[in-house]
């Protein structure tokens, strides 16, 4: 296994309370993907009013197992290549713009750091980086590119 894989499977261990830190942080960067949740025709005006629903904690579990996914299959990516880019159509489905992996990758590593404290260090930042940067990028293949009329 590289260097960066027993990085990212070791640290993963102590980052998975952490995912609601990764919304707040997610909503505060970019605010306009709130109204993008919504559950029964009903959106959230607030942070707090989504984080405290059942159908986003349903959501939160669902990212932490495609995180998890990454995590397991670290060695092995292309192997969830077809689900990630599905994945990613689903998102571009309910509005979604490529361009929001960024602020969600920020707010990844901002999550991790909260949950390591001292011990994420560079070396954990950059590991983890190319781990997200691969997973967005098989997520974007999803995103269907309109066509120009010519």
């Amino acid at each position: 296994m590289n260097r960066d894989a027993n990085i990212v499977q070791f640290s993963a261990q102590y980052s998975i309370g952490g995912c609601p830190s990764l919304y707040f942080r997610l909503f505060d960067l970019d605010p306009d993907l709130l109204p993008l949740f919504k559950y029964n025709c009903k959106t959230f005006s607030t942070p707090q009013e989504c984080l405290s629903s059942p159908e986003f904690l349903e959501h939160i579990r669902k990212v932490m197992l495609v995180i998890d996914a990454a995590v397991t299959h670290l060695e092995n990516l292309h192997c969830l290549e077809d689900y990630l880019s599905n994945l990613g159509r689903k998102h571009q489905a309910v509005g979604v713009k490529v361009e929001s992996f960024e602020a969600v990758g920020d707010s990844l590593l901002y999550m991790l750091e909260k949950c390591h404290g001292p011990a994420f260090k560079m070396n954990v930042r950059e590991a983890w980086i190319k781990l997200y940067s691969t997973v967005v990028k098989a997520m974007s293949c999803g995103w269907k590119v309109p066509r120009k009329v010519e």
